[in-house]
Order: C-alpha cells, then structure tokens, then sequence
C-alpha cells in the first residue's frame, strides 16, 4: 500500500496494476505501513518457525539437547537471514506492482520448500553422521532467484543504486553458489560445519559489502521496525502454540472438561509469558531511534536474529515442558525449566543490549532489571533441583519479563524519555 501507481485510463482495456518502475521509495514517507503482501510473506515464514520449534522440542525431550541447540540455531539463522533480506528491500523498492507480487510469491513458494526440508535437518543433526540440506538449499535456491530478479530490475531501473543492486547481484549468487556445494556434495560433518560458519558469516556481511551496513538504500526507518515487530509477534505466537501443545494432552478424562492443576499452570505461564515478552518488546520506540541512527540498521536487523532464535526456543520449551508432565520426555525436571528459563534470559538480554547498541549508552537501571530477571529464572531452576513440581517452576519464569515491564512502567519510562530527548538534540 502507498506505492505510487498510474491510473488506468478512462475506457481502456489494461491491466490494473501496470508496472511501476522501481526507482526506490522516499525513506521519509508519511503514513508508511506494511502492505497485506508483506503480512501474507510474513504467515510463510509462520510454518518455517512452528516446523523448527516443533522439531527442537521433541529432540530436547529426547535428551539430545545438544544436537537440537545446533538444529535450531542453523534453522532459526536461515530463516531469519531469508526475511531480513527481502524485509529491506520491501521497505526500500516495494511498487506493488504484478511483477513485484509474482517475484515476492515465488519466494513464498521457496519458503515453503524450505520448511518442507527442515525435519530432514534435524533429523541428520541428531543422527550426525553427515547434515541433510538439500530440500532447505532449494528452497533457498528458488527464494535466491526471486531476490536477485528484484535486484536486477531495482539496479536496471534506479541509476542511483545500480552499484548496490549488481553488488547484491554479485555477492547473493557467490553465496549462494556455495550454499548448493555444501548440499550437494559430500564432504565430512566436520568440513560441512566449517563451510557453514563462513557462508554464515558471509551471509552476516552481505549488508555491509553491498551496502555499507545497510545503508545505500532508501528503507524507510518506521516501516522497518513495524516490520521487525510483526514478525516478532509471529514468532511469539510460537509460544501460545507450545502453549496448546503442552496442555492438550494434559485435560483430564479425554473430553476435554477436567482440567488437571498441570494444564492450568501451563496455560497460565504460557500466555502470561508470552504477554510479558510481547510487552517487553514494544517498550522500545526503534522506529523513532532509527530515524536519528540510521547508521545502526545494521545492528538492529541482524542483532535481531539472537532475539528471534530466543522467542522461538521459548515456546519450544513450553512444548518441552508440556511432554514432560505427560510423561513422555527422557529429562529431568531442572533440564525442562532449563529448556523455557536459558530462552527467555536470552531474549531479555537481547532487548537490552539492542537498546544499549542503538543508543550508544547503557542505564544502571537496565543493570539492575536485568539482574532482578536473571535472579528470577536462576529462582526457578533452582526450585526445580529442590523438587518443587514443573508447574510452579513455569509460573516463576512466567514472571521473568515482567519484571522489565513493571520496573519500565513505574520509573523506566523516564529514563528511556531522557535518552530519547537527549538522542534528538544530537
């Protein structure tokens, strides 16, 4: 929505959304919101995320924690780094136009390919004999192709980001030529891991090589963190899904209608911990900080990626913690609170080193509520190792975020306002 396009002529025959040529958007756009194709790429990415919790749980609870952590890192950074690439670009080229709908449903199409294949990761990753990437990589291959034929009209259309389109032309293809051989030819897991960690952090760089830390194109600082925050609620909706996952199973009787103290202790940790990160998130104004940092895109785009992975793992440990009350996880009670607590302390770090980063300054007060949450869920797992039953565990991590919440809306919110001010006299 808000693209700029010629209106069809009185009496002729045409197609309603004739092609608009993509000489970038104005990054001071008034009134600029995500676009129902936007939302429409964001609910693909929603089967990647529950298909990669899902997997994660069931792996956890299997007591190969260890193998699912490497699993779900590698699947989380694929998908992120999949959104954020095209989230950039949607925010600096988006026409809206019948070609640009056909590209950005083509890479739907690869997300879903891409999903298709993450069991198979998993799977290999527990196995560990070698690492099963084929379906993701193609998946890739086909969001790969969308992407560069975007890149190309962007750099065909726009003479002032010609070098920045062929750049991310360039390097795009490099990767992802080496994405494919890591797929497809057989190397040892020790090799495979090594390659995956340069691509990755290729990947990582891609931004600063073609763009100089994401800022050589005209995306559009309101529009960006809006976008950040859609998909940071659609990854937080993995946590009411663990939610139901957890307490399904756990209703008495088979009908439905006898609620065990187990399944009302599992709803309530899990939408009040999900309520509390929501809360905790939109505490932050990143819109109106990028808007004075534009420089900081970069580390706030990828700096996300540890937050996503963090909500993601959150509601997977709710699921973990939900096969343990039904008997049917292979750990012990602390290691279940350890699944839901090591999550959520990760995401709150990350939202506090976010706002540390983009504002280039760190409040001893952030200390201190930083502190009061770890104490919190350091609280739980150690009431877990001294036998208080997972129930009352979950409802103490349940309280973790809030304390963030209270101590920003009680006094917080000053401290942050006195930043901000301070950040728009600079």
């Amino acid at each position: 929505m808000n693209e700029p396009r010629p209106t069809s002529t009185s009496g002729k025959l045409g197609l309603s959304r004739r092609l608009v040529p993509m000489t970038g958007r104005d990054p001071e756009e008034h009134g600029r919101t995500a676009s129902p194709l936007e939302l429409l790429f964001d609910l693909t990415f929603v089967v990647a995320v529950g298909t990669a919790a899902f997997q994660f749980a069931e792996m956890v609870a299997e007591g190969h924690a260890g193998q699912a952590v490497i699993a779900f890192v590698l699947a989380m950074f694929a998908i992120s780094v999949a959104w954020i690439s095209f989230s950039w670009f949607a925010s600096a080229f988006a026409t809206d136009d019948w070609l640009y709908r056909g590209l950005t449903m083509l890479q739907m199409i690869g997300v879903v390919i891409f999903s298709l294949g993450l069991p198979a990761m998993f799977h290999s990753v527990e196995e560990g004999s070698h690492l099963e990437l084929r379906a993701m990589v193609i998946g890739y291959v086909v969001m790969r192709i969308a992407m560069v034929l975007q890149w190309w009209r962007a750099a065909r259309q726009s003479p002032s980001f010609h070098d920045v389109g062929m750049a991310n032309i360039r390097w795009t293809l490099i990767v992802q030529a080496g994405w494919i051989v890591v797929a497809f030819v057989h190397m040892p897991i020790a090799v495979v891991f090594v390659v995956f960690g340069i691509l990755g952090a290729l990947e990582l760089v891609l931004p600063v090589l073609t763009q100089g830390s994401a800022g050589g194109t005209p995306w559009h600082p309101h529009h960006v963190a809006e976008r950040y925050g859609l998909f940071a609620i659609i990854v937080l909706g993995e946590g009411v899904v663990g939610t139901v996952a957890s307490s399904g199973d756990l209703l008495g009787g088979g009908d439905g209608t006898h609620w065990t103290w187990n399944a009302i202790a599992v709803v309530i940790a899990g939408v009040g911990l999900t309520f509390g990160m929501w809360w905790m998130y939109f505490l932050t104004p990143f819109g109106d900080i990028l808007v004075h940092r534009r420089k900081r895109g970069y580390l706030f785009g990828y700096g996300h990626i540890p937050l996503f992975i963090g909500v993601a793992a959150a509601g997977a440990g709710l699921h973990v913690a939900g096969l343990y009350m039904e008997h049917h996880a292979k750990i012990s009670g602390t290691a279940v609170v350890l699944a839901l607590a090591l999550p959520v302390g990760l995401y709150t770090l990350m939202i506090y080193l976010l706002h540390a980063l983009l504002l280039s300054t760190a409040d001893r007060f952030h200390i201190l509520l930083v502190a009061l949450t770890i104490a919190v869920l350091l609280a739980a797992v150690l009431l877990a190792a001294a036998g208080l039953s997972i129930a009352m565990c979950l409802l103490v991590v349940m309280l973790a975020p809030f304390v963030t919440v209270i101590g920003y809306e009680t006094i917080g919110h000053r401290h942050q306002q006195q930043m901000l001010d301070e950040l728009g006299r600079q």
